[in-house]
């Protein structure tokens, strides 16, 4: 049976490995994101990973060693000792908000609690399950416990 896994990898190598894999047959895949930087004299539109070093693969469980043939993939993301499976509806749910224009997460957080249990009911991870870590004005800080990955989400004005 084929499970999607998580790779971690070496940093800024989430693209090349992502290719690397596809040419082996893998079916790798990337989430990517387009942002604005701001440089001192002048501001650019660069696609990057939404997960930094975080790569994610599909394959059957007896087939998970064929990963460590490309450079730049460092272990899989592990969870209570064991390759973590990454659900289809969770991989699905990225690739759909993703290919949406603009992102956002747009939800009310002031019900949210400092280590409650929430459902993610809009953008990126639409549909996953998080353990609200901080929150702050500006920021909520939310750790997916399916991918052990912390993540930090900018919040709307007024929400």
């Amino acid at each position: 049976m084929m499970h999607w896994y998580a790779l971690y990898t070496k940093p800024r190598n989430e693209k090349k490995v992502t290719e690397a894999l596809q040419k082996l047959g893998i079916t790798a895949y990337c989430p990517l994101v387009t942002r604005i930087k701001q440089w001192s004299d002048r501001r650019k539109k660069v696609i990057e990973p939404l997960l930094p070093s975080y790569v994610f693969v599909q394959l059957e469980e007896q087939n998970r060693k064929e990963v460590f043939q490309v450079n730049g993939v460092v272990q899989y993301v592990f969870w209570l000792g064991k390759p973590a499976i990454i659900k289809d509806y969770e991989i699905e749910a990225l690739q759909s908000q993703l290919s949406h224009p603009d992102p956002v997460l747009e939800v009310a957080m002031t019900a949210w609690q400092p280590n409650t249990a929430v459902e993610i009911p809009e953008g990126p991870f639409k549909g996953m399950e998080a353990i609200v870590q901080n929150i702050s004005p500006t920021k909520v800080k939310l750790l997916l416990q399916s991918l052990n990955l912390y993540v930090t989400i900018e919040r709307q004005a007024g929400v």
